[in-house]
């Protein structure tokens, strides 16, 4: 296996490794230990059942399924299919899934460890590829801080809403997203989460402020609070925290979903097809029942 950095704030390609089989746990080890370092991590050219896409996430912690049942891939309701693909006149998956900066279920109890995404189908116009994900590195963000905001921000909480999202999602032209049910939304209740999160691989600091989700500072007035949100999402925007990834025809995209933000770019058409399998992985071997406050630290055998 080769980990081969790339030349930006985030982002390496591991090299020599057939994700097909089952991975050993020194390889396992390594994995982890490179995600937290480079947040981004592209093995490219697998070629993968849906099967065997669950059992290399599964290796990483618990996979999240979707309270909705929507765009799950067939017998396995642990997989989502993100596409603008149609078959028998109705949608394959999820067509306008993260198009806004956001951090996979900062509003849940349960934060996100990492997500594993494998496309199969890459858009592309005059030989470019199109649908890049775009990322912001969160413990970069965190050292920038000035020092007396970190000290005023340090026992602070924010408080999470997936609504902000998908109500925002709604609202873009062209979305086929429905409402959500009550149902829905009583199995997404807002949570809360320390400001800065320690990172369970690295132990360095990270901002846990994505403007997808983060509703209010709450030791803070709304005034306030609306002001240092504002503050946080404009500096997390700076060019020097910003990793593109152009994706690549059977390249699976492994991300740390602690120390990294993302979004999805939509500059593709309906008729350039997209079809990428995605499955969310839990940052439960990392928090346990102690919650974000308390993280366990990964210790490599």
């Amino acid at each position: 296996m080769k980990i081969i950095p790339t030349e930006h704030i985030l982002g390496a390609q591991v090299q020599g490794l057939e994700l097909s089989r089952a991975l050993t746990d020194t390889e396992f080890n390594t994995l982890v230990l490179a995600l937290g370092n480079h947040g981004v991590l592209e093995f490219p050219k697998q070629t993968l059942t849906t099967a065997q896409l669950k059992a290399f996430s599964q290796r990483f912690g618990e996979l999240y399924i979707s309270p909705g049942g929507r765009a799950q891939a067939e017998g396995f309701p642990e997989v989502m299919i993100l596409s603008n693909m149609m078959q028998d006149g109705k949608p394959l998956g999820l067509s306008d899934a993260g198009q806004s900066w956001h951090t996979d279920m900062s509003y849940s109890n349960m934060i996100a460890f990492a997500n594993v995404l494998h496309g199969t189908v890459i858009p592309q116009r005059e030989g470019k590829p199109l649908g890049a994900t775009q990322f912001r590195n969160t413990q970069a963000v965190f050292n920038d801080i000035p020092q007396e905001l970190k000290e005023r921000l340090a026992h602070t909480t924010i408080t999470h809403d997936f609504n902000k999202f998908w109500d925002m999602m709604r609202s873009r032209p062209g979305s086929t997203r429905a409402a959500l049910s009550d149902e829905e939304k009583s199995k997404r209740p807002p949570a809360n989460h320390p400001t800065f999160l320690t990172h369970p691989i690295t132990q360095q600091k990270v901002l846990y402020a994505n403007p997808g989700y983060a509703m209010k500072i709450n030791e803070l007035s709304e005034q306030e609070s609306g002001e240092i949100l504002n503050y946080l999402f404009e500096l997390q925007m700076q060019d020097k925290y910003l990793y593109t990834y152009h994706w690549n025809k059977d390249s699976l995209l492994l991300w740390d979903n602690i120390g990294t933000m993302h979004n999805a770019v939509a500059d593709y058409s309906p008729d350039e097809h997209r079809y990428i399998r995605r499955c969310q992985v839990m940052a439960t071997q990392f928090y346990g029942e102690q919650g974000t406050g308390a993280p366990i630290f990964f210790k490599a055998a």
